[in-house]
């Protein structure tokens, strides 16, 4: 999910700013640097102008500038007079010219943002925004009006972000996430198409019509081998055929780490069911085909199937701990997104909740609501008939994967990464299509394929997978 400028900025150095053509000891001459420091001062003014715009913190890795910035957003796009809250976004400056990544993460930013790099903005030495989306963490509008939480107005927010750092920056612009935040990126160009220049959407499912699942299913039937698949259907019906005595383990965990069932699941019960039902769908997330050879037989000890069954799935996430970062996600799946309603045929006779695996199952009481299916059905149509510039990025074994949306003829592009899971990215395409999608992306970011992007020996960034991690506290 990853022209070179006229004017480019050289290398920043601890306690000393380059600009293109000036070398540091140059720069050290009193009017080079009054020249270096005014380039520093034009970001950092344009920034502060922008109306609503707050600069919370600056700090200057090698080669960069990293800002943490809030923008004053309106709760409700479509009724600006009806308050207003505060999104929280980063900006990785590299170059007022260079492209621009926006990185739409569809869930929180860290709580203490850091540098880091997504794989489009590595591929074009871009400058990136990362937008914490509404309702997550510090972006949370008070009151929360729930009705708010819906894709058009979270697209409405980073139009907003778009045309005030538009002000800033000349360079083309791509938009890039992964999962949810792959959707949001092109629920955004849904809505505001003449924002970007391209999206690349890395493993981002499309629920067009939320009953009729079929394609999760036929996944979970032909995914690698049938031994394989006969292992994992085994252990998940022995795990809850073994629920009065794993279930107490559960129970002990939770009273000693504090952790509660009150306004998700209601029980560790129903929370035990929840893990073992969702464990497939994890292993198949996260691990590879080499890990089937650690799934355990169904003759394995209690300790072996829990301890499994924690390690892929995680027996704390459905607590209301580990729920309460997420509730604006399964609000949205609840309400429009969709979720995948697998039937789970093989445990028949030892699940004893039916339609558990949902996503009002996981809110409090007070969010659960009906889903509206207009949404995803105007997007999935838009996307096959009238999108342009758009890329999909998606694993062969990722679960996510395997109900895609379909692009249209009109410059948009689909890529399967062999055996990749969910973490599927242009690195891991074989090597013609990982050529072509890089050619692509260069090509919509105004690059030449000619034209070798000089990183300047800056030290490099972490790369951003774009994936929140399983548990957030």
């Amino acid at each position: 999910m990853r022209t070179l400028p006229a004017l480019m900025l050289a290398a920043l150095t601890a306690g000393s700013i380059g600009v293109a053509g000036v070398t540091p000891a140059a720069a050290a001459e009193p009017g080079l640097a009054s020249l270096a420091a005014a380039v520093e001062d034009e970001l950092l003014g344009k920034l502060t102008t922008i109306p609503g715009l707050t600069v919370v913190s600056e700090t200057r890795p090698t080669g960069y500038r990293f800002f943490v910035l809030r923008l004053t957003q309106p709760i409700d796009h479509r009724h600006p007079g009806r308050g207003t809250y505060q999104q929280r976004f980063t900006l990785l400056h590299r170059s007022a010219d260079a492209p621009v990544v926006l990185h739409t993460g569809g869930y929180g930013l860290p709580v203490n943002p850091g540098a880091s790099q997504t794989e489009p903005t590595r591929l074009l030495t871009a400058n990136q925004v990362s937008v914490e989306h509404r309702f997550f963490r510090n972006s949370r509008p008070d009151p929360a009006d729930w009705k708010t939480l819906d894709l058009w107005q979270e697209a409405s927010d980073e139009h907003r972000i778009v045309e005030a750092l538009k002000t800033v920056y000349s360079g083309k612009w791509i938009q890039t996430g992964a999962s949810k935040g792959g959707m949001t990126s092109v629920y955004h160009r849904r809505f505001y198409p003449g924002d970007v220049d391209g999206v690349v959407a890395y493993v981002a499912p499309n629920d067009r019509v939320n009953p009729s699942d079929h394609t999760y299913e036929d996944f979970f039937a032909n995914v690698a081998d049938r031994a394989c698949r006969t292992a994992l259907n085994n252990v998940q019906a022995e795990a809850l055929r073994r629920r009065e005595r794993l279930v107490p383990r559960l129970e002990a965990t939770a009273a000693r780490d504090g952790l509660t069932f009150d306004d998700s699941l209601g029980t560790a019960d129903r929370s035990f069911e929840m893990t073992v039902l969702d464990a497939v769908w994890a292993f198949w997330q996260y691990s590879r085909v080499s890990d089937c050879a650690d799934v355990p037989a169904a003759t394995a000890s209690d300790d072996e199937i829990y301890r499994w069954i924690d390690d892929v799935a995680g027996f704390s996430f459905y607590t209301d701990q580990g729920m309460s970062y997420y509730v604006p996600y399964y609000y949205q799946a609840a309400q429009q997104l969709g979720w995948p309603d697998l039937k789970f045929a093989h445990l028949r006779g030892v699940a004893r909740y039916p339609k558990l695996y949902q996503p009002n199952s996981v809110l409090p009481a007070g969010l659960r609501t009906g889903h509206d299916p207009k949404p995803m059905l105007d997007v999935d149509r838009w996307v096959r008939k009238d999108a342009s510039q758009m890329m999909f990025i998606y694993g062969e074994n990722d679960p996510w994967s395997a109900e895609r949306f379909t692009p249209s003829r009109k410059d948009s592009h689909l890529y399967v990464a062999p055996g990749a899971n969910h973490g599927a990215n242009i690195s891991q395409l074989s090597p013609a299509d990982r050529d072509a999608a890089t050619a692509t992306l260069r090509r919509w970011a105004g690059m030449s394929d000619s034209i070798t992007v000089n990183n300047r020996a800056v030290p490099p960034l972490p790369e951003d997978d774009m994936l929140p991690p399983r548990v957030e506290r």
